[in-house]
């Protein structure tokens, strides 16, 4: 494992495609028509299909279990608040930054964030990991 820094992050950027929402509503069985019928989102308070809010906090742990900590991290606990609504076609950036690193574990604190397009928070929140 490498050395770990305070303000230390890493970030990845993907556009949440049709597909990406169509394949989690599947492997979740999460169908909820706000992000798999058009007609019945475009009638709420959205105006159009949204993206599952935990589609979105998977790729925190894409961050987390890729970059920063990386390969072999544990995850412990997660916040998650929800902002925004994503859009399928928005352009997202998951960023990932240490806040605070134990002393007596190997275990370090994590500020979480996703943004939008436009620079617009839609997903904050905290981690808690373990090290390996």
């Amino acid at each position: 494992m490498r050395e770990l820094y305070i303000g230390q992050k890493a970030s990845i950027r993907k556009t949440i495609t049709e597909a990406d929402v169509v394949l989690f509503g599947c492997v979740t069985g999460d169908m909820n028509p706000l992000h798999t019928d058009e007609l019945t989102a475009r009638d709420s308070r959205f105006g159009r299909r949204i993206a599952h809010g935990m589609l979105a906090a998977g790729l925190i742990s894409a961050v987390l279990g890729m970059q920063l900590p990386g390969p072999g991290t544990i995850y412990l606990k997660q916040t998650l608040n929800f902002r925004r609504p994503i859009y399928i076609n928005d352009t997202v950036t998951t960023t990932v930054e240490v806040k605070e690193l134990r002393n007596d574990k190997p275990i370090a604190t994590l500020g979480t964030s996703i943004t939008n397009q436009d620079g617009e928070v839609v997903l904050e929140g905290e981690s808690l990991v373990m090290l390996t």
